[in-house]
């Protein structure tokens, strides 16, 4: 059996998540915005499941935490960076102090959550660290910039941390779903006001689409907790886990675009060298 930490637990995927690493006999260290929120999370299996309360945007108190949770219930096999929120709005109407807090939280609480975990689990020469992206993560929509530029720079963080601890025997998984039913869409979702008219062909109708899709999406949470699980015990995960069948169509398709772009303008891009050839040093 493992120990998980996962932050975000109170509802949607790390919910879910959380109730089927319980279910499986794991126990789970859950972080949690609200006091209310702890009794009724412990409550799922008293003595493997923990709550600590905890704001991912404070990085003295993510450390503290990990350390004192290393020390109290014992040391952290799987590591899940789950706390996000979205940020729905069209960009020259979102305010930027919006865009700063969306980046605090998805990226940035991200970053101390696995931060804090890796000197563990580097000393071990064991673990397994992942982040919750999106499908947003690796293409975009309109009227969610921010959000999946939060979840870009976050698979690009992620990337670059799985080559630099892969030799210390640990994992790094992009846990990337599609549309869930959960309250994402729903509540959850912070929405920027609409201010201009030239938008409103473009985004009237996905703003309305989105919110009459909530509590409808195609993916079951439980499955997403399954196929996490799943992965946990082949000898070698995905860097990426795409998840919903929604995710694996728009993902290819925008990758698709981008190889398309690259291939259409390989010649002027070779322009830009210099005639000697010469190569960076690692790249």
């Amino acid at each position: 059996m493992k120990t998980f930490l996962i932050t975000g637990v109170s509802s949607g995927l790390g919910r879910a998540f959380a109730e089927g690493a319980l279910d499986a006999g794991h126990t789970v260290v859950g972080t949690v915005r609200r006091e209310a929120d702890r009794g009724p999370f412990e409550a799922l299996a008293p003595g493997r499941a923990h709550a600590r309360r905890l704001d991912v945007t404070d990085d003295v108190a993510v450390r503290a935490v990990v350390d004192e949770v290393e020390a109290s219930v014992g040391p952290l096999d799987v590591a899940i960076a789950n706390a996000g929120y979205g940020l729905e709005g069209i960009f020259e109407e979102t305010p930027l102090s919006a865009v700063r807090a969306q980046f605090e939280t998805n990226v940035f609480g991200a970053a101390a959550t696995l931060q804090a975990v890796l000197p563990h689990m580097r000393k071990r020469r064991a673990g397994h660290l992942m982040a919750v992206t999106s499908m947003g993560g690796l293409m975009a929509v309109p009227g969610m910039s921010a959000y999946c530029g939060s979840k870009f720079a976050l698979e690009g963080m992620l990337e670059s941390i799985r080559k630099e601890v892969t030799a210390f025997g640990i994992h790094v998984t992009a846990v990337e779903p599609g549309s869930f039913r959960t309250d994402w869409a729903g509540r959850s979702m912070t929405r920027a006001e609409r201010t201009i008219a030239d938008y409103d062909a473009l985004f009237t109708p996905i703003r309305d689409a989105r919110t009459a899709a909530s509590g409808n999406q195609l993916g079951d949470p439980r499955k997403a907790a399954d196929a996490l699980l799943h992965i946990l015990d082949v000898p070698e995960p995905p860097a990426h886990l795409l998840l919903g069948s929604d995710a694996l169509r728009l993902v290819a398709a925008a990758r698709q675009a981008v190889d398309d772009d690259i291939r259409g303008w390989e010649q002027l891009s070779r322009t830009t060298d210099f005639p000697d050839g010469a190569q960076i040093a690692g790249a």
